[in-house]
């Protein structure tokens, strides 16, 4: 069966620890991105969003229930979805590298090519760029500055 990939990318002008800082909390996602609200059904190992961590995120009518799998504090966040969307094996990325005008990054995820898996990829397609646009807009906001390089 063919894997599904989802890709999208920016530069936010503003600080690896800014981006991650938004990033590592769920509860901020609200804040930042296209969800109504978001929290911890379980904390993690280390911190309530360390690896073993449930969080949930609602948009619209659908709430999504994800699980940390791997974290490298201030550089990469892995998860996978547990329930509220119909892939299976989805593996989500989170990557944060700096560069000369603040940090990119970089939002991945791959799951299996079922049918359902198709029509999530389509709707992924545009829902990643729009949440790493307003991603790194808040962290360059956060941090005063202009949310692209100039």
């Amino acid at each position: 069966m063919s894997r599904k990939h989802v890709e999208a990318s920016a530069v936010a002008r503003a600080a690896p620890e800014a981006v991650w800082a938004l990033v590592a909390d769920a509860t901020s996602y609200p804040a930042w991105g296209r969800w109504e609200g978001a929290g911890y059904a379980r904390g993690g190992d280390a911190a309530s969003h360390g690896v073993g961590a449930v969080r949930w995120l609602r948009h619209g009518r659908r709430t999504i229930t994800e699980e940390i799998l791997e974290l490298d504090d201030e550089r990469r966040l892995a998860y996978t979805v547990v329930s509220g969307m119909p892939v299976r094996n989805y593996r989500g990325e989170v990557t944060l590298t700096p560069v000369a005008d603040g940090t990119l990054i970089d939002w991945s995820a791959t799951w299996d090519g079922t049918l359902a898996g198709r029509i999530v990829r389509r709707k992924l397609r545009t829902f990643f760029p729009d949440v790493v646009a307003r991603l790194a807009a808040a962290a360059a906001e956060q941090t005063g500055q202009s949310p692209t390089p100039a």
